[in-house]
């Protein structure tokens, strides 16, 4: 087969499957001692790859780690503040420190408040973007510089569809602005790092059953469930094996996209 690729790359060879595999690899996944994030970093861990979790609680992101080297899983633990500009760049020198330089960057941390507009206080607003949006920003800048050095890295910033629609009955508009923002930023940054071999890309999940979105209960299934086409919530394990697409060579032509994985939610 011949191509008319002007950077002279050849045709990969490598089977399918193989080309999902993260073996060899260092992902650091924040806000990972439980939920969403939790699976994502056992489902990169399945896929080969050395993990790095992080959230604001000790003894979550210990214990997170603990299961997963219980499972054969290299794993490593870090406290950190993606809220905190020293606590980043900390946690990313202790994760190079113990398991190598960041191949993978899944940016997972975030908090939702919920209030209306006239409800929610300037500190709310505040803290919600800090760690929704700022919290992206310090850790891609912090493991970019690394990557661009290298020339290659994958980014997967949590979006939310909540960037494209308004959830009801329970306002949030600083969770819905975050992730707008999220969305964008993931945007900028592909195009910015694209010629130095990072790809970038953004899921949008829709609504998820986690610890802190209980939405089994019957007062949910009016507004989570009931809208979407598939007529149910998502579990967490579902969202994995999308999270090891885009951080391998499997989405290798993929860089700025949005990756809605919301039940069909969105498209009514």
């Amino acid at each position: 087969m011949t191509t008319n690729d002007p950077t002279g790359r050849k045709p990969d060879s490598t089977r399918v499957l193989q080309r999902f595999s993260l073996a060899g690899k260092v992902a650091l996944v924040t806000g990972a001692s439980r939920g969403l994030g939790r699976a994502m970093a056992q489902a990169l861990g399945e896929a080969g790859a050395s993990v790095a979790v992080t959230a604001r609680g000790a003894d979550g992101v210990r214990r997170a780690a603990e299961e997963l080297r219980a499972q054969g899983i290299r794993a490593h633990g870090v406290r950190a503040d993606v809220t905190d500009p020293a606590d980043v760049d900390r946690m990313v020198q202790e994760v190079a420190g113990d398991l190598g330089p960041i191949d993978v960057l899944v940016n997972n941390a975030g908090i939702s408040v919920p209030g209306t507009a006239l409800e929610t206080s300037e500190e709310s607003w505040r803290e919600v973007l800090a760690t929704n949006l700022d919290g992206v920003w310090r850790c891609s800048r912090a493991v970019g510089a690394g990557m661009v050095e290298r020339g290659s890295g994958t980014i997967v910033n949590i979006g939310s569809m909540s960037a494209m629609i308004v959830n009801q009955p329970r306002w949030q508009p600083p969770y819905l602005a975050s992730k707008a923002a999220v969305h964008q930023l993931t945007k900028a940054l592909a195009a910015e790092w694209a010629p130095y071999g990072i790809r970038v890309n953004a899921l949008a999940p829709g609504y998820f059953l986690t610890e802190a979105s209980p939405v089994d209960q019957p007062e949910y299934q009016q507004w989570c469930v009931e809208p979407a086409a598939m007529k149910r919530y998502g579990l967490p394990d579902e969202l994995g094996p999308a999270v090891v697409f885009l951080a391998s060579d499997a989405s290798s032509f993929m860089t700025g996209s949005v990756v809605v994985i919301d039940g069909g939610f969105t498209l009514f």
